[in-house]
């Protein structure tokens, strides 16, 4: 592990940017550090700068306004599970952030910090020296997908939970950079890349996540992991529903980005899910066979489909 030679806290958006500007590209933005501090010692992250964010008081706020909820990117999983404001407005967020990890990792892991988590691979998060052994892959400077066997590109998994809640809600995330503020809707962040999974320049700071209110949203979240604490999801779904009969279908844990299908209440639940089952792109990079993770898609929509009734 490569220890960082310089720390900085700063207490501005602003000065982050400038920061990290003065810095790029040898640098790290922290805040939770619950993904970031464990790539640095596997191996996979030997950054010299860490820029800690936690001291940006005005990224720690939940806001209400006529049509949406500002959620702070710093919130703590924790925070948000526990938010009275997300409780009553969209609960599903709630639900999304209890199933995340532990108790113990949610009060330190941030919103931001879990949307712009790294993706992940049986075979590439270990330790230096385990990928070494095993032969280095496309994301750690290798020349080929240890998981296929193929060159043509990297599979590594989507692995944010709170994207997925997110994404089937609509939301959108406001980024700043040094050439000021853009809003985004939150499926533009990802790439599909398993490289370079995320469409956002390094210096630029996620700050804000909008999520809309006053839909009528009805929402039923699924996550398909060995154990029921800890462990990154193999398969996450979220099925929602508004008023107006809009569905919106997001997946996780099945493809280097989220899958996002759309739909009405109307269309047949059946061709939905077979849409939904043939966008994700899925290997056996995951502790459980591809094939499994494949009809637990369907299982888990069906599932949504009938509980939304």
């Amino acid at each position: 592990m490569n220890n960082a030679h310089t720390y900085f806290r700063p207490d501005s958006v602003g000065q982050a940017i400038r920061l990290a500007g003065e810095r790029a590209p040898d640098f790290r933005f922290i805040a939770g550090g619950t993904d970031a501090m464990v790539n640095r010692f596997q191996g996979t992250d030997a950054s010299s700068c860490l820029i800690d964010l936690t001291g940006i008081a005005e990224m720690k706020q939940i806001r209400l306004s006529a049509d949406r909820m500002l959620i702070g990117a710093l919130i703590t999983l924790d925070e948000l599970e526990r938010a009275t404001e997300v409780r009553a407005e969209a609960p599903l967020l709630a639900e999304a952030a209890r199933a995340v990890a532990t108790p113990v990792i949610r009060r330190t892991a941030t919103l931001a910090g879990n949307l712009l988590c790294e993706n992940r691979c049986i075979f590439y998060n270990q330790s230096e020296w385990w990928r070494e052994a095993v032969g280095y892959c496309l994301k750690c400077n290798g020349d080929i997908c240890i998981a296929t066997g193929g060159k043509g590109g990297c599979f590594s998994k989507f692995a944010s939970d709170m994207a997925v809640a997110l994404i089937s809600l609509g939301a959108s995330v406001r980024l700043a950079d040094k050439n000021g503020e853009q809003t985004v809707p939150l499926e533009d962040l990802y790439t599909g890349d398993g490289v370079q999974p995320r469409r956002l320049d390094p210096t630029a700071v996620l700050h804000t996540i909008e999520v809309p209110l006053g839909r009528g949203f009805r929402s039923v979240l699924r996550k398909l992991r060995r154990r029921q604490s800890l462990e990154f999801s193999s398969l996450t779904s979220a099925v929602t529903t508004d008023r107006h009969g809009s569905v919106r279908i997001a997946l996780g844990g099945v493809d280097p980005r989220p899958i996002l299908v759309t739909g009405t209440t109307a269309d047949d639940p059946h061709t939905l899910i077979a849409k939904t089952v043939k966008k994700a792109r899925i290997i056996d990079n995951d502790t459980y066979p591809r094939l499994y993770r494949k009809e637990m898609i369907g299982v888990f929509l069906q599932q949504s489909f009938e509980e939304l009734g």
